[in-house]
């Protein structure tokens, strides 16, 4: 592949425009109300947009003739953008949101001649619509090729710095760590207050926030760059093969899969197993007891234990896809990255396996404290699923050629039906039963929820139990159910074993 051209090189840096933007306005706008952050969110997309726009990227057709008007709708933008500097008129902030989108969605528009329409014409504004609501979306993939484009690179490309990589890894990694950490603080206090002795690293933590924010400067980030390719291109799909024979064409290479550098893969997942290291220690610690005492001070180790089984979840569930990026998405490289690769891979699964230990022993807690139902019970299958799929990738990493896909397929259809067939609603009732006999306390409204399947234990239950009364009425409840749609078409033994 020839070295990309400098039109082309100017998409890498409108690709980096949108990010360092992206990452402008979450800074400008979570947590504050609109103020001057709303002139430094404008003049920040025009300067993405006017160094996008500038000689048509590389020399394509020049603009049929920039409409005077596009350039008169300066006068109500700036007005509008000033009014969030100068008035605080609740109403009038919320119109010009959507006044100022419609404004400055149909001056670029204009200025890059996208639209053959008359601006006066309503079906110019029908395309308006168009272009900023639905044409953007055709353009998602594009960052992801132009990142994929770079990261094959050229020979010459070949040989740059393995320093540049590395960062590129960190840079990767910087976001998925700051989901992560969230995540893994929120889910244990001894982590967390771990985290809150590093001087000023996250003295104000705050899960919903980081996430949120994280939100916000992707979709600006990708929203800006696909709107503004849209207006710049009319297809979807662009090659630079073609391109440098043919202009009218697409720019990007088409991509048949996204490979990364084994180097960056290598520090991405290093940098994300360091973390899982340090919050693994501290499973360890919980899981054999020791944590009691490394707990802040005024927490109590068994509501320690019980909480955060969620977030750990969560957690799994992205190292999953770390781990099928790993897997897939990699380039493979010398013998040594290589090695490095499935290390890094088998550390990861390694450190998710115990985080699914964890996280099934704080949910048995919890069900101990609160009780047993539906939700909590199918969660722990769900976790037993996922350590079964962990272990399979596991054999699939030091195996190339295991058929990992098969395998998962085998076990998720058997894991359904096993689920269907374990009778979840007479262990939900069996277990009910075993808890109230060890702590007293017993849900019988939750109890009345559940399907004819829990009379049989919940039969056996009131036998060993007669003082629980309401049990009864509980019973009766779910025989009246088993009466419904009494026709033949609907007998079932669940039904008939509740009569």
């Amino acid at each position: 592949m020839r070295d990309p051209a400098p039109w082309q090189k100017k998409y890498d840096h409108m690709l980096v425009l949108a990010l360092l933007f992206g990452l402008m306005s979450q800074y400008l706008f979570v947590g504050a109300a609109a103020g001057v952050s709303a002139v430094l969110f404008v003049g920040g997309f025009y300067g993405l947009f006017f160094y996008s726009i500038k000689g048509r990227m590389g020399g394509f057709e020049k603009w049929q003739g920039q409409v005077r008007s596009g350039w008169l709708l300066f006068i109500p933008i700036i007005l509008l953008t000033l009014t969030y500097v100068l008035y605080n008129n609740l109403l009038f902030r919320q119109l010009n949101l959507f006044a100022l989108f419609g404004l400055i969605t149909a001056q670029t528009v204009l200025l890059t001649s996208s639209s053959v329409k008359p601006w006066y014409s309503g079906i110019f504004y029908t395309e308006l619509l168009f272009l900023a609501l639905i044409k953007p979306f055709a353009f998602v993939k594009v960052p992801f090729s132009i990142l994929n484009d770079r990261w094959r690179g050229t020979e010459e490309k070949k040989t740059r710095s393995k320093l540049g990589r590395v960062m590129m890894g960190l840079l990767l990694a910087a976001p998925i760590l700051i989901v992560v950490i969230a995540l893994l603080a929120s889910a244990d206090e001894i982590f967390l207050s771990w985290l809150l002795e590093i001087p000023g690293v996250i003295t104000k933590f705050s899960l919903g926030n980081a996430i949120w924010r994280l939100i916000v400067a992707v979709f600006f980030s990708f929203y800006a760059f696909c709107y503004i390719w849209g207006l710049l291109f009319s297809k979807a799909i662009d090659t630079t093969e073609t391109a440098a024979v043919n202009p009218q064409a697409a720019v990007l290479k088409p991509s048949g899969r996204i490979e990364m550098d084994p180097i960056t893969a290598g520090t991405l997942l290093i940098s994300i197993n360091l973390v899982y290291i340090l919050f693994v220690f501290i499973q360890f610690s919980y899981l054999f007891g020791a944590a009691n005492g490394m707990l802040p001070e005024g927490s109590a180790y068994a509501e320690y234990a019980r909480r955060g089984f969620s977030e750990l979840i969560m957690v799994s569930l992205i190292n999953i896809i770390l781990l099928m990026c790993g897997l897939h998405l990699v380039r493979r490289g010398s013998a040594a990255a290589e090695w490095m690769r499935k290390l890094s891979l088998s550390v990861l699964i390694g450190c998710t396996i115990i985080m699914l230990v964890s996280a099934y022993s704080r949910l048995s807690m919890y069900e101990e404290a609160y009780g047993f139902t539906q939700t909590r019970l199918l969660v722990h299958g769900f976790m037993l699923f996922l350590g079964v799929l962990l272990a399979i990738a596991m054999l699939r990493i030091w195996k190339e050629h295991f058929s990992m896909g098969k395998a998962y397929i085998y076990v998720t259809i058997t894991a359904f039906v096993l689920m269907n067939c374990i009778n979840l609603d007479a262990r939900i009732a069996a277990n009910n039963g075993d808890r109230y006999e060890r702590t007293g306390s017993i849900d019988m409204a939750y109890l009345s929820t559940l399907s004819t399947d829990a009379v049989p234990a919940l039969r056996k239950l009131q036998a060993e139990q007669p003082q629980l009364e309401q049990l009864g009425a509980v019973i009766d409840k779910l025989q009246e159910k088993s009466q419904r749609h009494s026709k033949w078409q609907s007998w079932s033994v669940s039904k008939q074993r509740a009569k």
